[in-house]
């Protein structure tokens, strides 16, 4: 089993429910664990990234959560030899005094 990951891949986006967060873009952090079997299922670590930043930003999602069922969706559907997902977004500067966001881990 072999494991790519990309950790602290940072951007900014509209997403969120609140007026502020629908007018202005806001720094998201997203983090990546995807599991695979072997190397003939290979998972190019760019094209995720770049997948990613897209479905953000062209989203505008309301919620975190729609945000990171999209991504699973796509990911799922262009890789597949996925074998589980570890996804996290945050968004760093929503709260002064904590950071904040949904994360997920599937087993297929």
């Amino acid at each position: 089993m072999y494991t790519i990951f990309i950790e602290d891949l940072t951007f900014k986006a509209v997403i969120g429910l609140l007026e502020k967060e629908r007018n202005e873009e806001q720094v998201v952090v997203v983090n990546v664990k995807i599991d695979y079997e072997n190397k003939k299922s290979y998972i190019d670590y760019a094209k995720v990234t770049d997948l990613i930043v897209k479905i953000i930003q062209e989203g505008e999602f309301l919620l975190i959560e729609d945000a990171i069922d999209e991504i699973e969706k796509e990911l799922k559907n262009r890789f597949l030899g996925m074998k589980s997902l570890y996804l996290s977004i945050k968004k760093p500067e929503i709260l002064k005094n904590a950071l904040v966001g949904v994360e997920i881990l599937r087993k297929y």
